[in-house]
């Protein structure tokens, strides 16, 4: 399983509508998307307009050629992208441990 890290910095004052538009995006598009394994997203304390989106995928193509080269990725970010004060930062990630 891969895990795909998300730093996104949205527009100041806007967490409110990001918090909505965020959830259905993942739901609605996302969660529909081949190898999609499920996700947490976690915002900011100390910085609120900061999230860290996590996608979990079966492989990384199942994100970088499944999703990304498909009309979902367009459709995802017709519904994130408005909010986005910078394009977020996207890396991936092997587990090498975990607690049991």
């Amino acid at each position: 399983m891969i895990l795909e890290l998300a730093d996104i910095r949205i527009q100041a004052g806007r967490q409110v509508e990001f918090d909505v538009a965020i959830q259905h995006g993942l739901n609605s598009v996302i969660a529909h998307a081949k190898g999609f394994c499920g996700y947490k997203v976690n915002k900011g304390i100390e910085s609120p307009d900061r999230y860290l989106l996590m996608i979990f995928w079966e492989n990384l193509e199942n994100h970088t050629v499944d999703f990304r080269e498909s009309p979902a990725f367009a459709a995802w970010r017709a519904i994130v992208g408005p909010f986005f004060a910078s394009p977020p930062t996207v890396e991936h990630f092997d587990l090498l441990a975990k607690s049991e």
